[in-house]
């Protein structure tokens, strides 16, 4: 009788790990192509009244500014400033959630690592950790 419980358990640890490693070996394949598709991504904002257009990557960064020869007519450094800082926030905010949407879609459902790109809370990464450890497991 021992041994057929052992057999079970045996069979579904032994489901189990398939699955984690079948997750596992998902995420690593698609890495190559994840990093491929960041350092491709662009997000382009434009200003509200369409003067001035930010390009950024997938991080945030700034790669190019476009502003349109219209905004001289005004001759309001200060205005352009703001419009400019505004167009670029809205990309570089713009750009961190479809990063975080790109790099959600390679993780399982579910994920730790997925609720902390979404919160930005380390509290999500660390919470099935902190559980095992209270849990004495």
């Amino acid at each position: 009788m021992a041994e057929t419980a052992d057999r079970d358990a045996n069979r579904a640890l032994r489901a189990r790990f398939d699955e984690v490693y079948g997750q596992y070996q998902r995420l690593r394949s698609g890495l190559d192509e994840l990093q491929h598709k960041l350092a491709e991504l662009r997000v382009t904002e434009r200003s509200d009244d369409g003067q001035v257009t930010a390009v950024v990557g997938a991080r945030g960064e700034l790669i190019s500014v476009d502003v349109s020869a219209a905004v001289f007519h005004d001759r309001d450094a200060k205005a352009l400033s703001r419009k400019i800082t505004t167009t670029v926030l809205r990309a570089s905010a713009a750009a961190v959630a479809a990063t975080r949407e790109l790099v959600a879609s390679y993780l399982p459902p579910g994920s730790p690592s997925v609720e902390f790109l979404r919160t930005n809370d380390f509290g999500a990464l660390l919470g099935r950790a902190d559980a095992v450890l209270s849990s004495g497991e």
